[in-house]
């Protein structure tokens, strides 16, 4: 017998909810502070609005593949494949990690790493009460891999917009040079999953049980997961295509998603699926973190990255990157390091990005994926031991990094 899924009160559609008030009020609060730069004089008008034309597509961006990946998951995509996996893997624990990070790094890769902290994370949770795993390891999985996975393309983060933007690579050259690095980091991050999280130590078992199939329970669901299966892997052709009219791909991909559930089940199309935290946090953060730039943050990170264009300053670079954004966040780490280091230093500003997308696994504010994927576990019951959280971070972060930037020069000079 077939599981079906229960979703008249979706996830995805409130998960940036689940994230807690907190968290709302800090992005009000960065809005309200970037607004207050901009409106004393601290940031003139001019570069704010310079500012917000760049980062105007990738706004469009987020709305367009946060909208589609929300919709997927109401229509069972996500959870489909996971209990697919599962069902593939037979009870053998070696197996299923295999397939979790496979899925979990593809998902970060080619949708983004928010989609995999806020809709993959509660999907791997709720698979482990049918199959009768340990939750623990399906949520480090995912966690660990939203950060770590999010190099290859630049879709996968907002910071890897950006340094593309940065240093004139489409989509296709910028795969071109982050495909080791990424791989390399994929490959160091399963190492560090089954070393801390997935040995028989740690997982309690020697075999899982398998869990029934998911399936649509009737034909409009069964049509819901086809349409808008399909226009996921119609923005993912897209991909190597569009060049910078990412943000233009993923808004027709999800335009096709809510004219599916337009005709199909309307109830799912609410105002809460335009991830508005997440737009006023990226604008609040680019008028205040240039405003701080002009008061002495700039300063200190050319200090820390240095002029140095070779071997010599990307490891200084992806150091820095990787210390801030653990004392900070990730997002911010880059905008700061980035405005330091010159356009023709390719080099050094990719290792900066692979300190601030790697890097950001050691302390659980690092980075908007971690957060959410803690707060996922917190709301399912899933304890995470921070002192092994923070330790098992560290050591990934550092050999991960080092390990990518090498990487980076093999790819390119």
């Amino acid at each position: 017998m077939s599981e079906q899924l229960d979703t008249s009160m979706p996830e995805a559609a409130v998960a940036p909810r689940t994230a807690g008030r907190t968290l709302d009020w800090i992005r009000l609060a960065l809005l309200a502070a970037g607004l207050l730069c901009v409106a004393t004089g601290l940031l003139p008008r001019a570069e704010a609005a310079a500012n917000m034309r760049r980062i105007g597509p990738l706004l469009l961006f987020l709305i367009g593949v946060i909208v589609l990946a929300q919709l997927a998951r109401r229509a069972l995509v996500f959870d489909v494949i996971a209990h697919r996996l599962a069902i593939i893997g037979r009870g053998n624990y070696a197996m299923l990690f295999v397939l979790c990070a496979l899925f979990a790094a593809t998902t970060t890769m080619v949708l983004n790493l928010d989609t995999t902290a806020v809709l993959l994370t509660p999907v791997m949770l709720a698979l482990a009460v049918p199959a009768r795993i340990t939750p623990l390891p399906l949520a480090m999985t995912t966690l660990w891999l939203a950060n770590t996975a999010s190099l290859v393309l630049p879709v996968a983060n907002l910071t890897n917009l950006l340094a593309a933007d940065r240093v004139g690579l489409d989509a296709t050259a910028f795969a071109a040079r982050m495909w080791l690095p990424q791989l390399v980091s994929v490959l160091v991050t399963m190492a560090f999953l089954w070393i801390w999280y997935w040995r028989r130590r740690y997982r309690g078992a020697d075999r899982y049980h398998p869990p029934d199939p998911v399936r649509p329970a009737d034909e409009r669901q069964r049509a819901l997961f086809y349409i808008t299966g399909a226009a996921c892997a119609l923005f993912v052709a897209a991909i190597p295509f569009v060049g910078d009219r990412i943000g233009s791909a993923a808004a027709v991909a999800a335009v096709i998603a809510v004219a599916a559930f337009a005709v199909l089940d309307r109830s799912a199309l609410r105002l809460s699926l335009i991830p508005w935290q997440l737009l006023i946090f990226v604008i609040g953060l680019f008028l205040v973190i240039p405003t701080l730039g002009r008061f002495g943050l700039s300063e200190l990170m050319g200090t820390l990255i240095g002029a140095d264009p070779g071997i010599s300053g990307a490891y200084r670079a992806a150091a820095a990157g990787a210390g801030l954004s653990n004392l900070a966040n990730n997002l911010p780490a880059y905008t700061a390091g980035e405005a330091v280091i010159p356009p023709d230093h390719r080099n050094q500003l990719l290792a900066l990005l692979i300190g601030t997308n790697i890097g950001s696994i050691a302390t659980p504010w690092a980075s908007l994926a971690t957060l959410l994927c803690l707060e996922f576990c917190r709301t399912h019951g899933v304890r995470v031991p921070m002192i092994r959280f923070v330790a098992t971070g560290i050591g990934l972060a550092v050999v991960a990094t080092a390990s990518a930037v090498a990487a980076l020069y093999v790819t390119g000079s």
